[in-house]
């Protein structure tokens, strides 16, 4: 059993009992998918059951899934400090991220600024509006994020008073750097422009005070840092903006009531942005999960080990002759990207994975490795990694062994 004030020694077993996957390798890869706690799985089982024996039909089901989704908004509210009324519920990030950019009443000339860094989550609706509308998009270039004020300087430049729309991520999932969003929120509000953010890489990982940070819009995924079940998401929405945004998306959850002759009644919150049915089991699962990491884990603790364990994996990876970190060691949060001289991202994970049995990923557009440090994984399985990563670096594609170490096949987990 998993509890807030438990020593470390006692809680992490604790915590990977609760968290099955975590002992299929050394799982590096909750940037992409968080391992799934067993009371989650468990949860969303017995909601299948019960739709399986009882049936999706009955009156009392309908209240029912109302309540999961309240619930969920609740949880999810309490992680970014702000207010249930101001969360809709989503299917992903990119559902909130398309959301938000089509809420804006675009027209021919208006512009759009997004980083160099950003993931197709958000750049899709931004492409999607300047091929369909004629708005003009700017991408600030920021390199690798490092440089605070050359970030900063970059947004001065792109944001004009023609532009509408800011969007950005919060942490970016190419090198993991952590963007200025509250600066960036006070220009883009300066001149005249709305601020959405993708926070997949953030919610979970570090702390969000949406509303000290100041951002208009905040989407945030289930599946990542949140450990919750795919296909679930959701969106933050600025009371001060709520009444300025059109739809991207309309259907029957938009409304509190419309008619035959299409006279309706938006929700006066943020549930206008919820359009369709939602996998109530994945409702549940979702809100099963935040509620876990709430109650039994502890947000304080989480955010603290992750930024201790995250530079730790980045100060390892740094001493390894032949690899270089890009993720900035002043301004991160749990992912680290880095490269190793001599080999391609694909065939050096291959290697990583096959020696170390890492689960990790590859950032093509940088040829490199990402790994996302959880709060569930233990020193012991970052310097195991690490000495893959040496093992590989030490080495070339022609060069490198067959057969793996034994001391690293056989390393320990503590």
């Amino acid at each position: 059993m998993v509890t807030p004030f438990q020593p470390d020694d006692e809680k992490i077993p604790a915590l990977r009992e609760a968290l099955p996957s975590t002992a299929a390798g050394i799982y590096l890869n909750t940037g992409s998918a968080g391992p799934l706690p067993r009371e989650t799985a468990k949860a969303m089982a017995e909601a299948e059951a019960w739709e399986l024996r009882t049936g999706r039909a009955d009156l009392n089901y309908w209240q029912d899934s109302l309540d999961r989704m309240a619930e969920a908004r609740a949880s999810i509210a309490a992680i970014l400090g702000t207010s249930p009324s101001a969360i809709a519920l989503t299917h992903a990030t990119t559902d909130g991220m398309n959301a938000a950019t089509g809420a804006i009443d675009w027209q021919a000339g208006d512009r759009a600024v997004t980083s160099s860094l950003e993931h197709a989550g958000a750049l899709a609706p931004l492409w999607g509006l300047r091929e369909r509308r004629g708005v003009e998009l700017e991408i600030a270039e920021v390199g690798h994020g490092g440089d605070r004020e050359a970030v900063l300087a970059a947004f001065d430049h792109a944001i004009t008073p023609a532009t509408r729309l800011v969007s950005i991520s919060h942490v970016s999932w190419a090198t993991g750097v952590v963007l200025p969003v509250r600066e960036i929120a006070e220009m883009a509000h300066a001149r005249g422009a709305l601020l959405a953010v993708d926070g997949a890489q953030s919610a979970g990982a570090i702390p969000v005070p949406v509303e000290d940070l100041g951002v208009d819009f905040y989407s945030v995924p289930g599946q990542k840092w949140l450990l919750g079940p795919e296909g679930t998401g959701a969106l933050y929405c600025a009371p001060s903006v709520l009444d300025r945004p059109r739809l991207t998306f309309g259907g029957y959850a938009s409304f509190e009531s419309i008619d035959l002759s299409a006279r309706g009644k938006l929700w006066p919150d943020a549930r206008r942005f919820e359009s369709s049915t939602l996998h109530q089991p994945s409702v549940l699962g979702f809100a099963r999960s935040t509620a876990w990491l709430s109650m039994y884990v502890g947000w304080q603790w989480i955010h603290e080990r992750i930024a201790r364990l995250a530079g730790q994996a980045a100060d390892m990876l740094a001493e390894v002759p032949g690899v270089e970190v890009l993720t900035p060691r002043s301004s991160m949060a749990g992912l680290v990207t880095f490269r190793i001289a001599g080999w391609q991202s694909g065939p050096a994970l291959h290697e990583l994975s096959q020696r170390t049995l890492c689960i990790a990923r590859t950032i093509p557009a940088l040829d490199a490795i990402r790994i996302s440090v959880g709060f569930f994984i233990t020193e012991g399985e970052l310097r195991r990694f690490r000495d893959g990563v040496a093992l590989v670096a030490a080495n070339t594609p022609e060069t490198i062994p067959h057969r793996a170490s034994i001391e690293l096949l056989q390393g320990g987990l503590d």
